[in-house]
């Protein structure tokens, strides 16, 4: 598998979600599917218990997501990159007062950008439509409860993204991904 990354299928993906967002109330096939494969599913745990349900799907997720990203891109190179971008960094500081090296290093920096995105956004190719059809889903699932909020406070996609942050920093230093 090659995974150097292109921009082009996370172009195609991108725009297949939004698609997705936008025909989800117009084309009832959509929803029907992922309510039909999702409401026995995961909204089994939700059913359950709300909020223990939520972790669970999210540490799921988190797992699914962060596996793909070690497995789905060039982790070599990846480690690579953020070792030069870390010496530059270093370097940097060291030039704070002198303006004219300060710009030629920022420059350098900057070019580390396209290949970075390019590697870790290709895991984006096999995570970006279901991780939509799922959004959709939750926004689905919780408007149908009423002023529904997590530890009182906190509305299904806050939780999702805090708890997503938390178990994401975790699995990516276990399975040590770049």
């Amino acid at each position: 598998m090659n995974k150097e990354g292109s921009f082009k299928p996370i172009i195609i993906v991108m725009i297949l979600s939004l698609l997705i967002v936008y025909l989800w109330n117009k084309v009832p096939a959509i929803g029907n599917a992922a309510h039909a494969i999702l409401d026995p599913s995961v909204g089994v745990l939700l059913d359950w218990n709300v909020t223990w349900g939520m972790v669970i799907i999210v540490f799921i997720i988190s797992l699914i997501m962060s596996l793909f990203q070690k497995y789905a891109t060039d982790q070599e190179t990846l480690k690579e990159l953020k070792k030069e971008q870390k010496l530059l960094s270093e370097e940097m500081k060291k030039y704070k007062e002198e303006p004219a090296k300060l710009m030629e290093l920022q420059k350098k920096q900057f070019e580390f950008i396209p290949k970075t995105m390019q590697l870790t956004m290709r895991p984006m190719m096999y995570t970006g439509v279901p991780i939509i059809l799922f959004f959709r889903w939750f926004h689905d699932y919780f408007s149908l409860i009423p002023d529904f909020r997590f530890f009182g406070f906190l509305s299904w996609i806050w939780f999702y993204l805090i708890t997503t942050i938390i178990f994401s920093s975790i699995l990516r230093k276990v399975l040590k991904v770049a």
